[in-house]
């Protein structure tokens, strides 16, 4: 009765450590608009043509927020003029970004495509494995009272790689 208690308990602990926890701290009052600030919940219209709603692209970006200190309209990457001898060491450099990156692709697709000796998914098997027999060890001997050991010796006897003691 007690090791059903117990083991119960375990599963139930386990469970509400993955339940998801609630929050008791919520508002829940309703959103109310404050009588400070004023909305302006009207669609913004197109500039060029004000029976439109107002459609990205459609006018001058710049011209929209030159009063913006944090706009820049200098030196942007799309607009600066570069020349040959620049263009040509961005070539270079992302040549060898690229090549770096093709041998390590290389690399993965070699190592993904083992499948013996040690690799990555082997090794995770393997501790996949050895967690799940630990655990079944672990309860095995907590419901016989027969240790790890012991369990093993049991096996190879049944097995017949070990004689009976005589």
């Amino acid at each position: 009765m007690t090791k059903n208690l117990f083991l119960l308990l375990t599963i139930l602990a386990t469970a509400t450590a993955f339940a998801p926890s609630s929050f008791h701290n919520v508002n829940t009052a309703p959103l109310s608009a404050s009588t400070d600030t004023e909305f302006d919940d009207a669609p913004r219209m197109n500039p060029d043509k004000p029976e439109l709603p107002e459609i990205k692209g459609d006018f001058d970006w710049d011209e929209k927020f030159a009063g913006d200190d944090d706009w820049i309209v200098d030196n942007i990457p799309g607009k600066i003029a570069l020349s040959d001898l620049e263009i040509a060491a961005q070539g270079t450099a992302l040549s060898k970004i690229e090549e770096a990156f093709r041998k390590e692709r290389l690399q993965q697709d070699y190592d993904d495509a083992r499948i013996l000796g040690w690799t990555t998914m082997s090794e995770t098997y393997n501790g996949r494995f050895a967690m799940f027999f630990l655990s079944v060890g672990l309860l095995t001997e907590y419901w016989t009272g027969i240790t790890i050991p012991g369990q093993i010796e049991e096996m190879l006897r049944v097995g017949g790689f070990i004689g009976p003691d005589y």
